[in-house]
């Protein structure tokens, strides 16, 4: 058997850690390589190609069942497209939805500071604001999980 890519190498290479690339394998995501007569994982180009859209897909924030599904649209190059165009377009969403919350939470946390005079604890803006939440203009059952 020729030599491939060594984990190390094809870790190097894609930017993902050795023990990730196991996770990947150990979940199905990456195939299991086939193995060196010294039982060390052989890699070629195309398990480098799908562990670095793994890695850009994680890097979006696409959740591993997302991926998984990607990963076989892409291995089916002749089907359409739609199912990975609905994946990316309800990522939007929630990437959108995250975004607000996260607005919405820097203006509070941005007038709870400037509320800060500088004073005392007993007078502090923040601490007031975090003891009573009525007070506070954030509020986190409303907005998405982040």
């Amino acid at each position: 058997m020729s030599q491939g890519i060594t984990i190390g190498n094809v870790s190097s290479a894609s930017g993902v850690k050795v023990p990730t690339i196991r996770y990947y394998e150990q979940i199905g995501l990456l195939p299991s390589p086939p193995r060196t007569e010294g039982n060390r994982r052989s890699y070629d180009a195309t398990d480098l190609e799908r562990l670095t859209f793994i890695r850009h897909s994680r890097e979006l924030g696409f959740e591993i069942d997302e991926i998984r599904t990607l990963l076989s649209l892409q291995d089916q190059p002749n089907v359409s497209c739609e199912e990975a165009d609905q994946i990316a377009s309800k990522h939007l969403v929630d990437v959108k939805q995250k975004i607000a919350s996260l607005t919405a939470l820097q203006h509070e946390l941005e007038r709870m500071v400037e509320g800060c005079s500088h004073g005392r604890v007993e007078t502090c803006k923040v601490i007031d604001i975090l003891a009573d939440h009525g007070k506070c203009r954030f509020h986190a059952d409303h907005a998405p999980h982040l």
